[in-house]
Formats: C-alpha cells, sequence, structure tokens
C-alpha cells in the first residue's frame, strides 16, 4: 500500500508540474501535439520549463534530486534553460529550518550548542539533498580557534529513501521479469548497489571515515585538497570539518580572471578520478561541480578542493586490471583485444566470435578517436554501445554502475571546463605508466617489500620448519611403505587361495574322470 501511495504521489507531481507536457513538447508528430494540446488543458504552466522540473524534483525528494544533479552536468543532452535551473539541485535546494538543525546537533552530543562551538552560524552556506551546511569556529584539542564546516542530516531522510527505493526494487522486479533484455540488465542488482549508496550516505561518521581515507591517499599528489575531519564533533547526524576556501568551479569566468590556467584545471581533473579509480580502487562517485571548488590560496594556487564524501566507489583489484587492460586496448585502438576481454571476462557469452565483437566496437568508437569533447555526441555514443550491448548480449555489471555514472560526471565537468580536452590523449599516458607499474619489476619489488616483515619473522624459523618437515615426509613415506606391505601381504594371500582353488578344481576334475572311466 505504502508503494502504491507513493506511486501515486510521483504522478501526481508529475501531473502538477507539466512534466508530462516537457516530455510529449520534444516530438513534432501531429498527434503527439494533439495529445499535450489535450492533457495539459486546464492547467496553468505559466512557469519556464527548467524551473518547473527542478521545482518537481525537489519535491519528489533525494533520488530525484541526485537524478537531477547528474543531468545538471551534461549540457551537451540538455537544453541550456534547464541544465542551468537543475545546477541548483546541487547545492541550493531550499534549507530545512536552522532550528532543527540546532537541536539535531544538541541531541547527538546531548550538550546545548554554546559548549560546542566557539561561534556558530545560524544561516546555512549550503543546502542539498541529504543535509545542509553551517559555518562554525571550534577550539581544538590545543586550544587554537578553527574555522569549520558543520554538515546536518535531513530529518525524516531514510522514510523517505526507503519508500523510493521500496518502489524502485518493485519496478525493476517488474523490468526483470517481463523484459526480454531483464536477465542481461540485471536491473534489481543495479537497485541494490544503489540502495546500499544511500543508506550508507546517511550515516555522517561512515562519510567522515571516507573523507580521511581520500585524504591520506591524495596526500602527495598535489593537485587535490581533502578537508580535515575532527573526530570528536562527529557523530551519525553531525559531521565537523576544515572549513575550505575556494571558488565552485562552475565559476569559469570568475577562475580565469583570477589566472587559473583552465585547459590544466581540466587535465588535473582527469588525472585525479583515474588515479583514485585504478591506482586506489578508491574514488570520489559524487562528483558534480556543487562539491568541487578550486583554491586561490598563493600555496595551494589552482588546486581542486573536493567536498560531499558520502557517496564513494571501490574496485577490487580485479575489476581494476581489467578495466585498465580494456582503457588501454581501447586508448591503442586494439579492438581485438578489448573483444577479447570482454568473452574472458564472462560479459559476453562464451560463444561469441571475436572477429564479429571486434567489429561491432571498432564501429562505435573509430569515429570519436581524436577529437576534442565538443565535436563527441554522447547521446549517439550511448545509443549505438547500447545497440552492440543488446546485439552480443553484454551483461550489465551491477559494481560498475556506480563508476559509470562518475565517468559521465568526469566527462560533463570536463566539457564545461575545457570543450577542446582531448579525454583520450590526456588518460593514455597515465593508464600505460599504471600498467607498467602493475605489470612489470615495480610490482614485484613493491610486493616484496610488503611482504618483508613476514620473510624477516619466518627466516630464523625456516631450519626448525625444514626439519619438521622432512621429518614428517619421512614418517609418511614409512607409513606409505608400511600400508603398501601390507596391501601386498592381502593380494598375495588372495593369489593364494586362488591358486589353491583353481588346484582343487583341477583335482577334482580329473578324480570325477578316472571315477568314470573305471565305472564304464
Amino acid at each position: 500500500m505504502s508503494r502504491f501511495l507513493r506511486g501515486l504521489t510521483i504522478v501526481w507531481v508529475v501531473l502538477r508540474y507539466g512534466l508530462d507536457e516537457l516530455v510529449l513538447s520534444g516530438f513534432s508528430h501531429p498527434w503527439l501535439r494533439r495529445m499535450r494540446a489535450v492533457l495539459t488543458f486546464g492547467r496553468r504552466l505559466d512557469k519556464p520549463r527548467g524551473q518547473r522540473l527542478r521545482e518537481a524534483l525537489e519535491e519528489l525528494g533525494p533520488i530525484f534530486v541526485k537524478f537531477g544533479q547528474v543531468l545538471s552536468t551534461r549540457s551537451d543532452l540538455m537544453p541550456p534553460d534547464v541544465a542551468e535551473e537543475l545546477a541548483k539541485l546541487q547545492d541550493r535546494v531550499p534549507p530545512f529550518d536552522s532550528q532543527i538543525a540546532v537541536d539535531t546537533i544538541e541531541r547527538a552530543f546531548r550538550k546545548p550548542l554554546e559548549q560546542l562551538f566557539v561561534q556558530f552560524e545560524r544561516v546555512p552556506v549550503a543546502s542539498a539533498s541529504i543535509a545542509q551546511v553551517h559555518f562554525a569556529l571550534i577550539r581544538d584539542a590545543q586550544g587554537r580557534e578553527r574555522e569549520v564546516a558543520v554538515k546536518v542530516l535531513r530529518p525524516g531522510m531514510k522514510t523517505v529513501i526507503d519508500k523510493d527505493l521500496a518502489l524502485m526494487h518493485m519496478m525493476a522486479g517488474w523490468v526483470e521479469r517481463l523484459s526480454a533484455d531483464g536477465k542481461r540488465l540485471k536491473p534489481r542488482q543495479v537497485v541494490a548497489e544503489f540502495d546500499n549508496y544511500l543508506h550508507d550516505e546517511l550515516d555522517l561518521v561512515r562519510e567522515a571515515s571516507n573523507a580521511a581515507q581520500l585524504r591520506r591517499n591524495m596526500q602527495g599528489l598535489d593537485l587535490v585538497l581533502i578537508p580535515e575531519i575532527f573526530w570528536d564533533f562527529c557523530r551519525t547526524e553531525v559531521m565537523v570539518m576544515e572549513r575550505m576556501k575556494g571558488v565552485p568551479i562552475n565559476q569559469i569566468e570568475r577562475l580565469r580572471e583570477a589566472g587559473v590556467d583552465i585547459p590544466k584545471l581540466a587535465r588535473d581533473g582527469v588525472t585525479i578520478f583515474f588515479t583514485q579509480v585504478f591506482r586506489d580502487g578508491f574514488f570520489h562517485a559524487d562528483m558534480h561541480p556543487g562539491n568541487i571548488m578550486v583554491s586561490l590560496e598563493p600555496q595551494t594556487f589552482g588546486r581542486y578542493i573536493s567536498l560531499d564524501f558520502g557517496i564513494v566507489g571501490t574496485l577490487t583489484e580485479f575489476d581494476k586490471e581489467y578495466l585498465a587492460q580494456n582503457f588501454t586496448a581501447f586508448f591503442r585502438r586494439d579492438y581485438k583485444r578489448v573483444a577479447e576481454l570482454h568473452i574472458e571476462s564472462g560479459w559476453v557469452p562464451p560463444e561469441t566470435r571475436v572477429n564479429e565483437l571486434e567489429a561491432a566496437i571498432r564501429a562505435v568508437c573509430e569515429p570519436y578517436f581524436d577529437r576534442p569533447l565538443a565535436e563527441i555526441s554522447l547521446g549517439m555514443v550511448l545509443m549505438r554501445l547500447f545497440q552492440t550491448s543488446r546485439r552480443f548480449q553484454v551483461e550489465i555489471q551491477p559494481q560498475l554502475v556506480l563508476l559509470q555514472k562518475t565517468l559521465l560526471n568526469i566527462e560533463g565537468l570536463g566539457r564545461q571546463l575545457d570543450p577542446n580536452l582531448d579525454l583520450w590523449s590526456t588518460a593514455k599516458p597515465f593508464l600505460e605508466k599504471w600498467m607498467l607499474e602493475q605489470m612489470g619489476p615495480q610490482r614485484l619489488w613493491r610486493e616484496l617489500k610488503a611482504e618483508a616483515p613476514r620473510y624477516a619473522k619466518l627466516l630464523p624459523e625456516l631450519p626448525r620448519l625444514l626439519y619438521d618437515f622432512l621429518g614428517r615426509k619421512g614418517q609418511d613415506e614409512h607409513k606409505a611403505l608400511q600400508e603398501l606391505i601390507r596391501e601386498q601381504k592381502r593380494t598375495n594371500r588372495l593369489l593364494q587361495a586362488l591358486l589353491y582353488g583353481g588346484m582343487g578344481f583341477l583335482l577334482g576334475l580329473l578324480a570325477m574322470r578316472v571315477l568314470v572311466q573305471m565305472l564304464w
């Protein structure tokens, strides 16, 4: 019943904001235009279409807001007026009452606000689908005053998300049962992955630990800044981190006027992403412009500032190596190797012919090499990839859905920063270097260093272990010999019994023959 009511609510919001009219307006067929006129009769739809879409997504809740955030980064797929409105979903979702935020903080720490913060700004500086942020001042363990950002979870988020996810699980089950591509697309597994990420985002202690891990991973890169976490001020519903000062990355003209090298910024973004994915297997998976700033401080000028670590992606060593080999073969235009990797991994049926899959991949990818992002039609690429995957029964990999979403964000961000960015040539040297490190002598040396403490402990024990092994081996061989002797004795007794039985049988036949002759 709750899923049914939620479905009715979604339909009501769609009709109220005229989203059906937005869809039908994209078609020029006469009877569809007449249907649009009939469906919109009596409804006042005087607000701009982008505003209507944004307000509808805000009313529907956090899952729909996140969908709008992904769309907002793809100005190549969306009309400019719609993309501009959806960009407000990145950090300008209507805030909740500041007193609720204060009550949440005081309940989490069981202390009044004045005992926690030297100063607390009640007006939020940013508000998103899951939480909102307030600036504050704390005194750290050394007695120094530190500027911090306080993130407070929106009330009632779990209930709203659970209702939407229950509806998504139900619809995924329908798709899997009714669609011809249901088993290949694995909708239930994809929704289950999405379910995990969203519920993880509701725990701000988990988000704080994600930030701490990314901060450690990125320390030596000198391309990105991650805020410090103040663990004494972190709870499930509240997280306190270092206040970061910078310019939002989508304010490109302001950055350019400040002297930031925009093309380099675009290349650095690609490097950061591929480093997190292939070197660390732990990547920021919510990289829309609302979560990224650029530092203008003299010591860190031009560096990225990452925020909001509620959603991170992880990859196994197998996934990393498989993806890296695919990317490397792709950048080298070795389409045969790409096809072979798909078959080896089990992503396509084993009976698939390599040459046919190779030709299909070449037809999709070859037209887009050596082109800047501005000349690539992502919609056409996605459509042709979908057609190819359907033809060859390519199975969706749920564990990589988050990576694919992040790739869309990265490409959209790169398109905004530098439409002339050559994504392939920027990523190719990094991946080739990474593959050399993974497959070459550097990896062997790295693994030997990692195992050195265990080897150092094992080395003094080696003579005793060798003596014990040889002793056990001798005992085992003695036992085996004794068993062989016993088995040989059993065999000899059996042979003797057969021999004696055979001789007795022959003697019996001979005696019978002599007796018959005497009687005859």
